[in-house]
């Protein structure tokens, strides 16, 4: 009788104000979701988590857009979203690049959320090439490599270095990332190798070039960073 009872009153429930649970399992969570959701758990950094994942995606999408150049956007989003996973523990191999060691993980991370596997050689390419001094070798690593090393520059790039800083008083210290700050303006810009990202590079290396004159200036010459 309970049963009957409960039977009835849920079918006097109108199908609005049921949770879309009563009707139909839930979807499957696509490749995509399951991978952003990775990064927004294992690679936690104001330098290089999930908000640089998204401006690296965003900005290869825009850039190839932009020279007429087609993607496979399936290997750009794992590899902007993968890239730099061995820059985190338990993935890193201090002694190693940490591109080699992402590019040589990635297909086990990929595995098993349903990625089109045919398609890793070219993720592990474009994740093995993103940094400034590799030299692209696909499309995809050529986009990725450019919105990558565009994020070193500008105030983004500076935020970035910036944020490296140990808040507690450890290394590196402020005047510890310096070098990094003026080797990015250095070597940077001229790996930026798309018509794009050219295109791009000048404000982006300006802008920071002015944020560190600024800097200098704030800073006796950056004896007081």
């Amino acid at each position: 009788m309970k049963l009957l009872l409960a039977a009835l009153a849920l079918a006097a429930v109108p199908a609005a104000a049921l949770p879309t649970a009563a009707f139909a399992d839930s979807p499957p969570v696509g490749w995509r979701e399951q991978v952003r959701a990775f990064n927004i758990e294992h690679c936690k950094h104001p330098a290089w988590g999930t908000s640089h994942s998204d401006r690296d995606y965003a900005l290869a999408k825009a850039m190839a857009a932009t020279d007429n150049v087609a993607l496979d956007d399936d290997v750009l989003f794992a590899a902007a979203y993968l890239h730099d996973v061995a820059a985190f523990k338990p993935y890193e191999k201090p002694d190693l690049d940490h591109s080699d060691v992402a590019a040589d993980i990635v297909g086990s991370i990929l595995a098993p959320t349903g990625f089109p596997m045919a398609k890793l050689p070219r993720v592990q390419a474009a994740i093995r090439e993103h940094m400034y001094y590799r030299t692209p070798t696909v499309p995809e690593s050529l986009y990725l490599h450019d919105a990558d090393a565009l994020d070193w520059l500008g105030a983004i790039g500076a935020a970035r270095i910036m944020a490296l800083a140990d808040p507690n008083g450890g290394q590196p210290d402020g005047p510890a990332v310096l070098p990094m700050l003026k080797e990015n303006l250095r070597d940077v810009p001229a790996r930026v190798l798309s018509p794009a990202g050219k295109a791009l590079m000048p404000a982006k290396r300006d802008s920071l070039a002015k944020w560190m004159q600024t800097l200098a200036v704030e800073t006796d010459g950056y004896k007081t960073l």
